[in-house]
């Protein structure tokens, strides 16, 4: 961030492509961003360019657009350079980026950049096709080539040979590759590896590496960890004009290994086309336009060293959609550019070197045949995208009925590239699109629709004013509501809405609602874009009915819990601790006054609440209630603050030294090794000192937020609560006996002292006070929230994990990285965000191209994107195809149902598996509700097969099907004739019209 912070970036042109790097780079928040566009504003221009409006048209678009990008982020200037650009005007930033000049300014412009040591970029998008390009010197050093967390782990051996075999615990794999670098810490015995300069290894396998020599060092003995160290690397660039004639490639897409070279020729052909041509680019459709272009083509063709073969038909392609200009194209290199300005401003990942292409031609309609005509300009917004797909297409997209679930960060992108695309727009379009939440000011540098004077206002709402404003022909066409999506909001979003709809397209960070949508989409035969994004990592993914799998037919494996055991007794890693401050903020502050509100508003609690607890669990609740409403209640913040010191010594003095009472640091396990090894680390108690700032920062934040449970007045001044805390008399402490404590995670027995007394559950109960006589009082959970810096949560969180951390000797966290793992921060940047959304865009083009009937797109034209910007990665596949299954000599898929129009008896349902498939009906169930078996008492059976399902359903539930509920969908399980199982697709009824 310093270095972005001192960074000034330039970027030429301000049409679509270039106003997109200028929004990611201001919202990443470098120092200044210098536009230069003298152009006047042209109408095709608002294709993709979000800030321009149509009475811009005929002014200067940078003059126009700069204001608009300014408000982006008050702490990045944004100015106008309103002057001929010169090669002093070039040294004077970071990065240049130039998306439109003519080659031979892009050439100057580049030699400038090359002597002077700037970063230059190139780039341009033509239709379907796009490139970009990095020239950033000579020796640029990338600091930190993947961005990944370095690695770390626990060493069980190291060997005193000419090798330096290191042998890591089989906990987990280490991880490492060939030719990284690593450090030591904390080892025993060979201890000139702690701290000592990094060493390169070698892989041997995956839970062993080797270091070189380490015969002349101390025999090893025992423990240690090892660190990742990340080394710079010094990378070289050719120039612009170097690179043109000897260029490398960086493959975006593995399945079209033979274009970039064919695009390379094709882009520089499109401005040898416009310099014959007063700055005119062929004619969407022209066949003599396309022509000439393909003759220039291999006019530089034949002359270049590494003559390439070209496609004429995919030269045509290019010709016809030179003056194309579409919003997800842009949306994807917008990204993809941003992030490589940010590389050039920080040495952070790894740059692109020399060229990338990237085209995305499966987007044009099943059967299309382009014609002059209907690609020829209308006058209007759209003609950048009539110029690639046609004036019939257009209406299409403008006629579309899309759901969007999620206005954050992609829901923003997405809404902004459907307003360029004039999604919707038409007499029969229509965008419904829901987010229950309001704005926070965290969103502000990612959800770019959003400025702080909407702070607090409903996402969906301000998200479509923006767009409105962004295109007008999109003002009423967008349906705002605020419903969560869910079972519980099924009467909202019920049949009639999804037949009103073509498709749906998520913009979610829940994966449990991600996989609720795709059932309802699997339901209703609902297309379903899908996508995510993690820091610079993206994925997205298209589903579409009876050609691909669902959502959620293929899951990602479950994240790795942590032991139990470990949390509570032995941690060895900081997340292990911060787990730790997380679960003891809910056991503090919110469930003991939940438990005391339940306890009071529950008439006979002990029976009603506890009645299925064990007798210790119940001494266990009824404690907590009475510590809470008796025993320490504080009637003043002091008591607060007596009662967080009291904590402290807890948690950080006696369980310490009750755990090394029970396994005392030189004690060993039954095979004679040492209990303490690793992962194992012996603790150390903490005695209180209120001149160490952690210990203090513990007690401050406990007592506030013990004092918010109770609603009495907090206090922000450490001086008193230093003195009211060294005030407070601590009893001494001493381990007991008798203790249980949980070493393994199938180790069963219950922690604590197990010893019951019978009489003092009763004693426990007589000594609750009467909730009668708390009529009206209530305590105040302290529901977790990250975001608000003020309620001490991650204050408590911080102090509470680093203490526990230094009982353990783990390195502390600070504040930023505590709250990112207790709040499981997901990252969400500008760049990855708008590339990924710009890929699902071209995926929409694709669902509504893609025909009907013989005629529908097939399945290899769909792709899931994989990216990764960091590296950068880009990996494209197929979609998966549905599993099948048969049942008789019929195959099915997830996607089928047998669907009846009306609603029929059991008996019927019955009769139609046994007649239409030779099958007989063992069981129906409906939801959690079993309809009918085989095994069911005959008179029940007898009763239920002259009923209809609707009565059916009703009868057993007791009441009337809700009225929103058209259909009734049973499993049924059913036998052949070898009364082998058979799986059939499930059974749907419509209970009503």
């Amino acid at each position: 961030m310093k270095k972005m912070s001192a960074s000034n970036v330039l970027i030429v042109g301000l049409k679509g492509l270039g106003c997109e790097i200028a929004k990611n780079v201001i919202l990443a928040g470098v120092k200044s961003v210098s536009l230069y566009d003298p152009e006047k504003v042209e109408l095709a221009d608002l294709s993709s360019q979000f800030f321009l409006h149509s009475e811009d048209v005929g002014k200067p678009r940078a003059e126009v657009s700069a204001p608009r990008l300014a408000e982006l982020n008050q702490y990045v200037p944004v100015s106008v350079v309103d002057r001929e650009l010169t090669a002093e005007d070039i040294a004077a930033y970071k990065c240049v980026v130039v998306t439109d000049l003519p080659l031979q300014k892009k050439l100057e412009l580049s030699e400038a950049a090359h002597k002077n040591g700037v970063c230059f970029i190139s780039t341009e998008v033509r239709g379907l096709f796009g490139y970009a390009f990095n020239d950033f010197g000579e020796k640029f050093v990338v600091e930190d080539p993947t961005g990944e967390e370095p690695l770390s782990g626990m060493i069980a051996g190291i060997e005193q040979d000419a090798e330096g075999i290191v042998t890591c615990l089989d906990e987990a794999r280490h991880g490492l590759e060939d030719g990284q670098y690593v450090t030591f810490s904390e080892v025993q015995g060979m201890t000139e590896l702690n701290s000592c300069e990094p060493r390169k290894i070698k892989v041997l396998g995956p839970y062993t590496f080797s270091i070189g020599d380490t015969s002349s060092l101390s025999p090893y003995k025992r423990g240690g960890l090892f660190q990742q160290v990340k080394m710079p690397v010094t990378l070289s660039f050719s120039s612009f004009a170097q690179a043109l004639e000897n260029p490398e490639y960086l493959i975006s897409d593995f399945g079209k290994f033979d274009r970039p070279a064919q695009l390379h020729v094709g882009f520089q052909a499109l401005h040898a086309f416009s310099s014959a041509h007063d700055g005119k680019l062929p004619r969407p459709g022209n066949d003599k336009d396309a022509a000439e272009f393909l003759r220039l083509a291999n006019e530089i063709n034949d002359k270049w060293s590494q003559k390439t073969e070209l496609d004429a038909e995919l030269m045509k392609k290019v010709a016809y959609q030179a003056t194309g200009n579409l919003s997800p194209m842009v949306a994807v290199f917008g990204g993809l550019v941003a992030q490589e300005v940010l590389k050039a401003c920080t040495g952070k990942f790894s740059p692109i070197q020399n060229f990338l292409y990237f085209d995305a031609l499966e987007c044009l309609p099943v059967g299309f045949e382009p014609s002059e005509e209907d690609l020829a300009p209308t006058g209007s917004r759209y003609d950048g995208q009539i110029a690639v797909f046609g004036r019939k297409f257009q209406e299409k997209i403008a006629n579309y009925r899309e759901f969007l679930v999620g206005s954050g960060a992609i829901g923003c992108e997405m809404l902004k590239n459907w307003a360029m695309m004039g999604l919707a727009t038409g007499p029969n379009g229509i965008i419904h699109l829901t987010d229950m939440d309001t704005i926070e000011k965290s969103n502000l540098n990612r959800q770019f629709l959003f400025r702080p004077s909407d702070v607090g206002k409903l996402k969906s709402d301000t998200a479509a004013e923006a767009v409105a404003k962004m295109n007008p022909d999109v003002k009423g066409k967008i349906v705002t509501h605020q419903d969560r999506i869910g079972a519980d909001t099924e009467a909202v979003y019920n049949d009639g809405f999804f037949d009103d709809i073509d498709a749906v397209t998520n913009a979610l960070d829940n994966v449990e609602t991600r996989k609720y949508m795709d059932r309802r989409c699997v339901f209703y035969r609902k297309p379903l874009l899908e996508s995510g994004t993690l820091g610079t990592k993206g994925n997205t993914q298209v589903v579409v009915p009876f050609l691909t799998e669902s959502y959620s037919a293929s899951q990602d494996p479950p994240e790795k819990s942590i032991p139990s055991c470990t949390l509570k007794n032995f941690p060895n890693a900081i997340e292990h601790t911060i787990q730790w401050a997380r679960d003891l903020f809910a056991g503090l502050f919110v469930q003991p006054a939940e438990s005391v509100n339940t306890y009071l508003s529950t008439t006979d609690y002990v029976n009603t609440s506890l009645g299925q607890s064990n007798e210790q669990a119940k001494i266990e609740a009824l404690t907590t209630i009475r510590d809470f409403l008796v025993t320490d209640k504080p009637l003043t913040f002091d008591d607060c603050v007596a009662w967080a010191r009291r904590n402290f010594e807890a948690l950080y003095n006696n369980n310490i030294q009750q755990l090394l009472y029970n396994f005392p640091a030189d004690s060993v396990t039954s095979s004679g090794q040492p209990f303490w090894s690793p992962p194992k680390r012996a603790p150390s108690a903490i005695a209180f000192d209120p001149k160490d700032d952690l210990h203090v920062d513990f007690i401050v934040a406990t007592a506030n937020l013990h004092a918010f449970n109770y609603g009495l007045k907090g206090s922000h001044d450490r001086d008193h609560i230093k003195k009211a805390a060294a005030s407070v008399d601590v009893p001494s402490f001493e381990p007991r006996s008798g203790v249980k404590i949980q070493v393994n995670e199938n180790d069963n027995s219950a922690e604590g002292d197990n010893s019951y007394d019978p009489n003092e559950l009763n004693k426990l109960i007589e000594s609750l006070p009467d909730p009668s006589s708390y009529a009206g009082v209530r305590l105040i959970p302290a529901d977790f929230e990250k975001d608000d810096d003020t309620n001490f949560h991650i204050d408590f969180i911080t102090a509470a994990s680093n203490l526990r951390a230094s009982n353990y000797g783990i390195t502390h966290a600070d504040r930023f990285r505590t709250k990112q793992i207790a709040g499981k921060i997901i990252p969400a940047i500008a760049t990855t965000t708008s590339m990924v959304t710009g890929l699902v865009c071209l995926e929409l083009y694709k669902i509504i191209g893609r025909g009907e009937g013989e005629n529908q797109r097939k399945l290899e034209d769909y792709k899931n994107g994989f990216v990764n910007l960091a590296l950068p990665f880009f990996g494209f596949s197929e979609p998966i195809a549905p599993a099948k299954y048969k049942y008789n000599d019929t195959e099915a898929s997830e996607w089928d149902a047998f669907v009846f129009d009306h609603d029929i008896t059991l008996q019927e349902l019955i009769d139609y598996f046994k007649k239409e498939h030779g099958l007989d009906v063992d069981m129906v169930s409906s939801g959690v509700t079993m309809l009918y078996s085989t095994f069911m008492a005959r008179k029940k059976v007898d009763a239920r097969l002259p009923m209809k399902f609707a009565d059916i359903v009703a009868d057993i539930n007791g009441k009337e099907i809700p009225e929103h509920v058209k259909q009734i969908v049973l499993v049924v399980c059913c036998s052949d004739a070898e009364e082998e199982n058979v799986d059939v697709p499930d059974v749907r009824i419509r209970i009503r019209a």
